[in-house]
């Protein structure tokens, strides 16, 4: 299994408490830890108003962040869980997620998708088109990104965005362009269209859906002519360990503490709720639980997962029993 990690910047109010100020070192001394630790990626989100509840506390921005963290870190790859297609024009976003593969050495990962946080679009300005209207947009915006990155230029006369000859150049430093992860698991369009492009795709962390979701795709991809195998699985998980059952309780009880000030009791209760699965979770628990559960979704097909340190800003015990007893069982 492949390991990567979430940076804190905001969005899941994962730096409250902390100044303005001192926010971008502490997100910089994370990366660079990740970076000479046994991490092969670190990840932000690309949102702009705090979940559970938009609020006044910062969110920073996902495609400074790759430009900044690419500077800052020599080995670790580079990605966003997910970048939304409709909030830049994708030719755009080609021509910065190049220049970030410049700065990073070669190191950027595309995880895009089609975005679903209506309060947020809204107040961008960006409207919320109904869902199918947002895929046709990952569509047509996904095939500009793949030939600005293998071409160089790009044309596109589609419903939603037309490019005449747009030069990105230079070309990433990758050959054959920046990998594209397509996130989401809508099942008639999101997966045809990993199916169609994908090197990767990201699904819920749950055994039931990560089997279902594999199983469509594979249709998608014998329909479409891709060859499934070739495409890596993977899923983002929300950690909460502890060496005992009373540790990872306290972890858990120091989260919504954390979250309560800001959303209130109900929303930091609902939010616990979703991190946890209402306790079905496989990465909340001591190590040994964590491994066995893990193990259970290599064996579904899952090589490659993305974790979510809660705490991370404030304590790094977590990721460090994590790394420390979890990651040598499953690699």
């Amino acid at each position: 299994m492949r390991f990567g990690i979430f940076v804190p910047q905001g969005w899941r109010l994962d730096l409250v408490g902390i100044d303005a100020k001192d926010q971008w070192p502490t997100m910089k001394a994370l990366a660079q830890r990740a970076d000479v630790g046994p991490w092969e990626s670190i990840w932000v989100y690309d949102h702009f108003h705090t979940v559970p509840a938009p609020t006044d506390e910062a969110t920073h921005e996902a495609w400074t962040l790759m430009s900044a963290l690419g500077a800052v870190t020599e080995r670790v790859r580079l990605g966003q869980m997910c970048t939304c297609m409709s909030y830049r024009n994708p030719v755009y976003l080609a021509k910065v997620a190049a220049t970030c593969d410049h700065v990073s050495g070669g190191r950027i990962e595309m995880g895009i998708g089609a975005g679903w946080y209506e309060h947020e679009w809204r107040a961008y300005g960006y409207g919320f088109p109904v869902a199918r209207e947002r895929l046709r947009m990952l569509d047509e915006g996904v095939q500009i990104m793949r030939q600005a990155w293998t071409e160089g230029k790009a044309s596109l006369d589609g419903k939603h965005y037309q490019v005449d000859g747009a030069i990105v150049r230079p070309l990433p430093l990758q050959e054959g362009g920046i990998p594209l992860w397509i996130a989401g698991g809508g099942e008639q369009v999101t997966l045809k269209i990993a199916a169609k492009y994908a090197q990767y795709t990201n699904f819920i962390g749950t055994a039931d859906v990560f089997t279902r979701k594999s199983e469509i795709l594979k249709g998608h991809c014998d329909t479409v002519g891709t060859d499934y195998d070739k495409i890596v699985r993977s899923a983002n998980f929300n950690v909460l360990i502890g060496e005992t059952e009373a540790d990872v309780q306290k972890r858990i009880e120091e989260a919504k503490a954390r979250l309560e000030p800001y959303v209130g009791a109900e929303k930091a209760e609902n939010s616990i709720a979703q991190w946890t699965l209402n306790g079905e979770s496989p990465t909340v628990g001591t190590p040994a639980q964590i491994v066995e559960r893990l193990g259970k979704f290599r064996e579904l097909g899952l090589t490659y997962g993305i974790f979510n340190f809660h705490e991370s800003a404030y304590d790094q015990s977590g990721i460090e029993l994590f790394e420390r007893e979890v990651i040598p069982a499953l690699r």
